[in-house]
């Protein structure tokens, strides 16, 4: 639940940092300020914090938004295709995505060299990537008022 947190903060410090509006200096300290600011983490170190995993010793920057962005749309058509065919989420329970494959197929997969991706999701889902379909995903899936 907390990931797209953490992408919208790596996504600030990789700005500031191309952009030279920060030293890379003031990295874990900013990244430790961030985390406490969006999530209410304590940072204990820069292992734990700022290069907790391969991404920027490896030199990937500027695509970690992609991550919560294919989540959204991931919930979008999730969805979408659960309201279109009811049986998704009992067949899912018994061990059954035939249902699900079945309607990737024919509203995503058939269409994905057709179409551009805004497009496509339009189309698959009935609108643009919407924000509130992901919150509410989150909601359902990870708290009670879902």
């Amino acid at each position: 639940m907390t990931y797209p947190a953490h992408v919208i903060l790596r996504y600030r410090l990789e700005k500031a940092l191309i952009a030279d509006a920060m030293p890379l200096a003031e990295l874990p300290a900013a990244w430790n300020t961030g985390m406490k600011e969006l999530l209410g983490v304590s940072v204990p170190d820069d292992r734990l914090g700022c290069l907790q995993d391969v991404h920027w010793p490896s030199g990937g920057w500027g695509y970690f938004p992609t991550y919560t962005l294919g989540a959204m749309t991931a919930a979008q058509i999730f969805e979408a295709a659960c309201k279109a065919v009811p049986d998704i989420l009992p067949g899912i329970g018994r061990g059954d995505f035939s249902a699900l494959v079945g309607w990737l197929r024919t509203n995503i997969h058939s269409q994905g060299c057709l179409l551009e991706t805004d497009d496509l999701l339009t189309q698959a889902t009935g609108r643009p990537l919407d924000a509130g379909v992901f919150k509410a995903h989150l909601r359902r899936r990870y708290t009670t008022e879902g």
